[in-house]
């Protein structure tokens, strides 16, 4: 058996073991895609449908110390800006404690999504005049816990007491940018939406693609490994090379 021969074997056993390799490489990766498709995805489905669950804000109690009306019982209410008042029609008299449990209809005063603040405020209606304000403030997620037990609580000298409760407002911190949905406008909303279902079928149509341009590459490398197979058994045949394969295996 000749030099040549052998070294002809020995490329040839090398070119195999390369290939070999090359597809475990790609039959894992083939593998591996739809996971990352179904990631990717289900990514995207938990950011659309809001994965962060709004922190719907309840009254636990409420107290309050004056009212400005001298001849009707006060009539108190809750708001937030640019939502609807929340009326509170328990509450009639001052100095007395009144305890919630956050089942009521009206309940809850608001929702807080992200680290997204609103100004609110408590408030009198006025039958003549303007309404009288108990005060206003910035209510914001932070400001609360996420233990249950553990209250928010809010005062005004000789104004009033309240007390507040939202466990899902504290939930994360990453979320800065985030509005609460009843603060945005129509036209917003409807954007946001559309942009959603926008990137889902981009990222659906990104997938399909690269899918299809796996396969279409692994069957290319397919048909280059049989090409080469079939140059190299050609060559070996010309050169009486399976004969010489058998040879060298009984001198081993």
């Amino acid at each position: 058996m000749d030099r040549d021969a052998v070294l002809r074997f020995c490329d040839w056993r090398r070119f195999m073991c390369y290939e070999e390799k090359e597809m475990r490489n790609k039959n894992d990766l083939l593998r591996s895609l739809p996971l990352l498709i179904i990631l990717c995805l289900s990514a995207l489905l938990l950011s659309a449908s809001g994965a962060t669950a709004d922190g719907n804000v309840t009254l636990v109690s409420l107290t309050i110390f004056t009212t400005h009306e001298w001849y009707f019982k006060p009539e108190v209410y809750f708001q937030c800006q640019g939502e609807e008042r929340k009326d509170l029609p328990d509450v009639k008299d001052k100095d007395r404690l009144y305890k919630f449990f956050g089942e009521e209809s009206w309940q809850p005063l608001t929702s807080l999504v992200g680290v997204k603040c609103k100004r609110c405020g408590l408030y009198e209606k006025d039958k003549i005049k303007s309404d009288d304000i108990f005060d206003e403030w910035e209510l914001c997620p932070l400001d609360f816990s996420r233990d249950p037990d553990v209250h928010y609580f809010h005062s005004k000298d000789k104004e009033f007491n309240m007390t507040l409760s939202c466990p899902q407002c504290n939930v994360t911190k990453s979320e800065e940018d985030m509005s609460s949905p009843e603060s945005n406008p129509p036209g917003e909303k409807r954007a946001t939406k559309h942009g959603i279902v926008v990137a889902m079928i981009v990222i659906g149509v990104l997938s399909l693609v690269g899918l299809v341009a796996l396969v279409a590459f692994s069957l290319w490398r397919r048909k280059q490994r049989q090409e080469a197979q079939a140059r190299f058994v050609q060559l070996f045949e010309d050169d009486d090379f399976l004969d010489e394969e058998a040879d060298l295996k009984d001198d081993l």
